[in-house]
């Protein structure tokens, strides 16, 4: 019997269920092995998920805007079509018998490494020195001769899929091939199969008075992480920064791109280089020194969640490369577009409420941080001068959030420290 049942894959390391967004392929629809067969709903983003197999979709178990746990099956593929009634048979009695198949062992996850591992269907999209392309992103660049290095894969792992050439070819900026010979006509008999197109998601369920709705995949996320930081003892530590050098450096570099987000992000990322263990966190091995420097930004979702992408090395990032950067970031968060290691690699994190008028307030740790700075608005403030008068300063509210089992309050209060003389003294060394 050659029927092979389709996983819900785990996406991330905490992710503990799926929602199916839609289904690509519909049932009796061929598929080719490695190829799009269902949009997940993980914790914070919507990914492809490709099937391992060459065959027909034969039935799907678990429907669009259902759930399953990780690990469970949602659909059925057949190799051949004779099998297809023989696969929906198996879904009425309880599947796939375990002498009937073997289930090749599952990609570990670890959350160092950030990549989402898919289900034993999927495999490894990373090939060590070689493109990672699907085969009708292959088939399709060869039809239009795209140059594949030329492109950056936005399927998961960065696979490069057909839509990739598509968009490059519409857009022109593929270079015509010098003419050597005479191409060779297109065959006519065998076209290429149209692009897959997503079934739109369900709309957001609206609140009506009286009701109770659902929490949403998002939310379930931001329910588990604040559950699991409950344990952790935190102290909370507030400052004063006066921003009126930062805001006019604003006001010269905003035409170029560059928003208020990157800007704080880089002068806290330039800070942590002075102070490590405010980049730290605690494990029951000790406290472990991140390498790198990434700055996780909270976001709100339009239907509700949270999600925090990450500026990746943001003190080693020039400004202007941080800012489009995170343009991208929130465009695809919002977008559930996101790739895990977008959202879930930050060791520091920024909650800024500023823009919504909060003078001050303070923020939740983060399951996996050691610290996360509440940000509010900067607003005029009268202050009395070295000279003896009175002024007129911007000025905002900072309070930081640190994990007590690693952080002091003297740790915490000589970071807010530098961070205050850098935005208020040398701004400019931002943009260098």
């Amino acid at each position: 019997m050659s029927i092979h049942e389709v996983f819900m894959p785990a996406l991330s390391s905490t992710m503990t269920e799926g929602k199916i967004v839609s289904w690509v392929k519909s049932p009796g629809d061929k598929v080719e092995k490695g190829e799009t067969v269902v949009v997940v709903e993980s914790d914070k983003a919507d990914m492809d998920v490709e099937t391992f197999y060459e065959g027909f979709l034969a039935h799907i178990i678990v429907e669009a805007g259902e759930t399953a746990p990780v690990g469970s099956a949602i659909a059925f593929i057949a190799e051949t079509e004779a099998e297809i009634e023989q696969a929906k048979s198996l879904a009425n009695s309880g599947g796939i018998a375990a002498s009937a198949t073997s289930s090749p062992e599952p990609i570990p996850v670890t959350a160092s490494a950030a990549t989402p591992a898919l289900a034993s269907q999927n495999g490894s999209n990373h090939k060590e020195g070689r493109l990672v392309v699907s085969p009708r992103a292959r088939k399709l660049a060869k039809e239009l001769k795209v140059d594949l290095t030329t492109l950056q894969g936005s399927g998961p792992h960065g696979r490069i899929v057909a839509e990739d050439v598509e968009a490059l070819s519409n857009k022109g900026k593929q270079p015509a091939p010098a003419p050597v010979a005479p191409p060779a006509p297109v065959p006519t008999s065998a076209p290429s199969a149209p692009p897959a197109t997503r079934t739109p998601a369900p709309a957001p369920v609206a609140a009506v008075p009286g009701q109770t709705v659902p929490l949403t995949t998002f939310q379930n996320a931001v329910v588990r992480n604040m559950v699991a930081t409950i344990s952790v003892p935190v102290f909370r530590v507030g400052y004063t920064i006066t921003t009126d050098g930062l805001d006019k450096l604003y006001k010269q570099i905003k035409s170029k791109g560059v928003t208020m987000t990157a800007l704080l992000a880089k002068a806290v990322a330039v800070t942590l280089q002075k102070h490590p263990l405010l980049n730290a966190s605690y494990s029951d091995q000790g406290i472990v020194y991140h390498s790198d420097i990434n700055i996780s930004v909270a976001v709100a979702m339009d239907d509700g969640g949270l999600i925090t992408p990450v500026l990746q090395n943001a003190d080693a990032v020039d400004i202007y490369s941080l800012s489009r950067t995170w343009k991208s970031l929130v465009e695809r968060a919002r977008a559930k577009q996101l790739q895990p290691q977008e959202y879930n690699s930050g060791t520091f994190t920024l909650s800024n409420l500023g823009m919504f008028g909060v003078d001050k307030f303070d923020a939740i740790l983060p399951p996996g941080q050691g610290s996360i700075l509440a940000i509010g608005a900067s607003r005029p403030q009268v202050v009395a001068t070295p000279d003896g008068l009175f002024g007129v300063r911007q000025q905002m509210q900072v309070n930081i959030t640190s994990d007590h089992r690693i952080i002091y309050g003297a740790h915490a209060a000589a970071f807010l420290q530098d961070l205050a003389k850098l935005i208020e003294t040398n701004p400019q060394s931002l943009t260098l």
